[in-house]
């Protein structure tokens, strides 16, 4: 199994680099800690030194570390106490410590900390510090425990006792399902990154079994009044977590004249025998309210079968994409010189296939992706790993391989296939983890030219950070210019950047125009899909430790030049109460209701309820793994290892789209596709590799829930021709070569706009019947083919430079309209 741990393997090398800095200090108690629980050193109040992390540690749910120093606590009479690391003297140092009650024989984890503290190491924004508070009760033994999670070098820490204030959650009031009345919000609160008001009402919910829950102030007799609520769980003395909560989701309004409802709303899952704190602050009001607890069975958007496929036994299973050209998903997996492809037949069954891979090159350790970069109608991988990356490229019949490896140094990160200077070849790129990034150029028959950014004399600037923490490149279009852009998520420290394709062979960091470039940031890889539907692309920045998720809405207005910046709307949106992390955060419609849903961490999916909002649904057995329709049911499948998660159909429709290019890449990478109908639009862009380590479906999947009919699909291909499939068939597999269905023109985009002379010699003038301004005019062969793009038009555009011929113009104006006119230029 590989192992990769976020702080072991690569803060060392990047996120942090971490300075061990060995300190005395006056005034200090230098009590030297044991090597065990029965030996633990018992402490008072004061400052204490570890001279190093070298004891034996128990392996518990708080800590499954080799080492440990034991110190014991046990207070006179109730105190709050704070035990930290946060000080001066330990600046650049990692720390980790639990807090346990019991006996040695059977502790019970009590407290915990890693990365609380403030102090920062020079040059780095996160702290790895330790600082926990914690009602400590007289009598009672706490263990305290510094591990070797992260290092096992010496440090001070301090134990602090304070006055005992016992806690509001501790006396919550116990409520169950019905009406609830608070008189009135006149109790005490605990300062949390959910609430930081002053006064609160809580309350204690234990449910007796999974429930879908909603808790809601959102009541007529609540009319005209203000609430807000958190949800916690956890210990609390030894830490709560914000799980959700809500401001102003109800829908009823006040009759005083405000069109607003400013009443509660929310519904969230919950475990049988959980706690949970329900709490009502005065953010707004402390007048009393009533409000209603609902339990509902929980209804799962998808659920998913289960099926171990023993043949699936490579090192890295972690790549679903077809492998011989049928547009249906396979399986790939990959050991030392030796691929294993399991080719799915067309009733959901596979056929293995076993190759062995002669070269030498490197293993897959950190991703894999995949493409036809030397064009035979195979596609072929990219294997990125800590030392470098390799090709395996298959032969002209898909029916043997080989290894190729440049031989540059590169540590790997996130590798994609995708036609960075747009020649009609796929090209390969890698996010360098410790040096500005790097991509190989395809010089149109497979023969790679290596460049690093910043560093190659004429290489793009696609990533130019010296000490490198780039971890997941993404390419998409998010200012629909039709180029394809690139983010990049990065690691602790640097924000994370945006790099707008300017379609002249230059890269631009738009990060901070854009408003992406937030600080602190710790992600492995980020989601990127239009989650709204509204036509651009929006972001959400995935956790990989402790600073919590950011939700970015592209708020791109195609009128004008100006570039406009993304809107950050984490608050409120699902995703600022979802505390845990993970590496890989993948976007696709799960549930095929016809909106973008993430798969990421914490054991769910982030199913997307339409608004802006996110709802989890858990799945134990789900993690973030290769994605595709393995036995051709028109839902998404999830392979994680030697299992397949199946979809169940829910009832709704879908479409999928699989691209062959023609002037554009074999695959179609980069390629926008979008759907019209009832709903409106969606659209979806063509990408080699997503997530940080997994390897993805080439095809275009689409859910259009209870819809029944797709008026029409629209491709944009990278080489700029248009293809428009009128009325296709739905719950179906469009296979679409490129140019095949050439842009058409309808008579009602003929009575809005006019175009003279036509014939043509070498000026054409344009007329809209609304007299609006044009800001953009394109100008494509019968094929599709761009041929001329013009931006700030006035009212006139050259074309003296084309060919006598037939072509097509298609102008948007300032209103966001586009129309479309064929000419003949003579």
């Amino acid at each position: 199994m590989k192992l990769k741990n976020y702080k072991t393997t690569k803060i060392s090398l990047v996120c942090s680099l971490k300075l061990l800095i060995l300190t005395t200090f006056a005034g200090i108690q230098f009590g030297y800690s044991q090597n065990s629980c029965a030996t633990a050193i018992p402490i008072t109040q004061g400052n204490y030194t570890v001279d190093a992390i070298n004891g034996s540690n128990i392996s518990t749910t708080c800590s499954t570390a080799a080492l440990g120093e034991w110190y014991s606590y046990t207070p006179l009479v109730n105190h709050s106490v704070t035990v930290s690391s946060d000080l001066p003297e330990n600046s650049c140092k990692d720390t980790n410590f639990s807090v346990y009650t019991g006996t040695c024989n059977g502790l019970t984890c009590y407290a915990e900390d890693d990365d609380g503290g403030n102090i920062i190491c020079t040059n780095n924004n996160q702290s790895y510090l330790s600082t926990k508070t914690f009602d400590a009760m007289a009598g009672v033994t706490y263990y305290i425990v510094w591990d070797n999670k992260w290092s096992t070098t010496g440090f001070a820490f301090k134990l602090t006792e304070a006055a005992f204030v016992p806690s509001p959650c501790s006396t919550a009031t116990a409520v169950t399902a019905g009406i609830t009345s608070v008189a009135a919000i006149d109790g005490a609160n605990i300062n949390t990154n959910c609430s930081s008001t002053s006064q609160a009402k809580w309350y204690a919910y234990s449910p007796s079994q999974d429930y879908h829950v909603t808790v809601s102030s959102d009541l007529a007799v609540n009319l005209c009044k203000n609430t807000n609520f958190s949800v916690y769980t956890g210990s609390c003395s030894g830490g709560l977590t914000c799980v959700s909560g809500d401001d102003d989701s109800g829908i009823l309004v006040c009759d005083s004249g405000n069109n607003l409802s400013n009443l509660s709303k929310k519904s969230f899952n919950v475990t049988a025998g959980t706690i949970y704190y329900i709490v009502w602050d005065d953010k707004y009001s402390a007048d009393g309210f009533d409000f209603e607890l609902i339990e509902a069975p929980i209804v799962y958007p998808v659920t998913y079968t289960a099926q171990n496929i023993g043949t699936i036994n490579s090192g890295f299973n972690n790549c679903v994409v077809d492998m011989n050209g049928d547009s249906l998903d396979d399986i790939v997996g990959v050991s030392n010189n030796a691929l294993k492809i399991h080719y799915q037949n067309t009733n959901g069954t596979f056929t293995v296939g076993n190759f062995t891979v002669p070269g030498t090159g490197f293993q897959p350790d950190w991703s894999i992706a995949a493409g036809d970069y030397n064009k035979d109608g195979f596609n072929d991988l990219l294997l990125g790993s800590s030392n470098g990356l390799t090709f395996w490229r298959s032969n002209a019949t898909g029916t043997a391989y080989t290894s190729v490896t440049p031989g540059q140094y590169i540590f790997c990160q996130r590798t994609n296939f995708v036609d960075i200077n747009n020649d009609g070849n796929l090209d390969a790129f890698s996010c360098h983890d410790i040096n500005p990034n790097v991509y190989y150029i395809n010089n149109g028959t497979g023969g790679m030219t290596y460049y690093q950014s910043g560093v190659t004399s004429g290489a793009y600037s696609l990533g130019i950070t010296p000490g490198g923490g780039n971890y997941a490149s993404l390419w998409t279009d998010y200012d629909n210019d039709g180029d394809v852009d690139m983010f990049i998520s990065k690691c602790s420290g640097p924000p994370c950047e945006l790099h707008r394709n300017d379609g002249n062979g230059v890269f631009t960091d738009v990060s901070a125009l854009a408003g992406i470039n937030v600080t602190p940031i710790q992600s492995w890889s980020s989601a990127i899909a239009d989650f709204d539907n509204d036509g651009d692309m929006d972001i959400i920045i995935g956790s990989n430790g402790a600073v919590g998720h950011k939700f970015f809405r592209n708020d791109l207005d195609t009128s004008n030049s100006t570039e406009e910046a993304f809107t950050n709307i984490t608050l409120g949106s699902g995703w600022d109460t979802d505390g845990t992390n993970n590496r890989d955060y993948i976007a696709y419609d799960f549930d095929n209701n016809g909106f973008v849903d993430v798969l990421g961490s914490g054991g769910k999916i982030m199913f997307n309820q339409g608004d802006n909002t996110f709802a989890p649904s858990e799945y134990p057995a789900i993690s973030v793994g290769g994605v595709g329709d393995l036995n051709n049911d028109g839902f998404l499948d999830i392979q994680i290892g030697n299992t397949i998660q199946y979809a169940v159909p829910n009832g709704n429709h879908w479409i999928k789209v699989a691209l062959k290019g023609v002037q554009s890449n074999s695959n179609g990478i980069a390629a926008r596709v979008e759907i019209y109908g009832a709903w409106g639009k969606q659209m979806r862009d063509i990408r080699s590799g997503e997530g940080f380590e997994f390897m993805s479906s080439l095809n275009a999947h689409f859910g259009i829930g209870s819809a029944t009919a797709i008026d029409k699909v629209v491709i944009t291909w990278p080489s700029g021709t248009i293809d428009v499939i009128n009325n296709p068939a739905i719950d179906s597999m469009l296979k679409i070569t490129e140019a095949s269905f050439p842009l058409a023109i309808t008579e009602a985009e003929n009575e809005s706009f006019i175009i003279y002379p036509n014939p043509a010699g070498d000026t054409i003038n344009i007329k809209t019947k609304s007299n609006a301004g044009i800001i953009k005019a394109e100008i494509y062969d019968l094929t599709g083919k761009l041929i001329l793009k013009k931006e700030s038009v006035n009212s006139s555009i050259p074309v003296n430079s084309l060919s006598n011929g037939t072509y097509m113009l298609k102008v948007l104006d300032v209103n966001g309209h586009q129309y479309t006119q064929k000419f003949v230029k003579s």
